[in-house]
């Protein structure tokens, strides 16, 4: 597979984590108020978001700091085009 291809599908892959991720954050904050433990809710929602994103990057980088920096890249991108 091109060296391109992959960077490509890394660079899509750190799209769909920072999806996940602020789609994620947006749903909590709306159920904080009808919560009856919101602290715990957010707590709760940041160790299961944490988690699938560090297992996310691990998985996508395999090793290579260049697939981890260009899956980075497509996260912050999803993050600018979200906000």
């Amino acid at each position: 597979m091109p060296g391109w291809l992959i960077l490509a599908a890394a660079f899509l892959a750190g799209m769909a984590l920072g999806l996940f991720y602020f789609e994620a954050l947006w749903l909590t904050v709306r159920r904080l108020s009808d919560h009856p433990r919101p602290q715990l809710l957010m707590f709760e929602s940041l160790i299961v978001r944490l988690a699938v994103e560090l297992a996310g990057f691990s998985l996508v980088m395999a090793g290579s700091w260049e697939r981890l920096a260009v899956c980075l890249a497509g996260f912050f991108v999803m993050r600018t085009v979200i906000s």
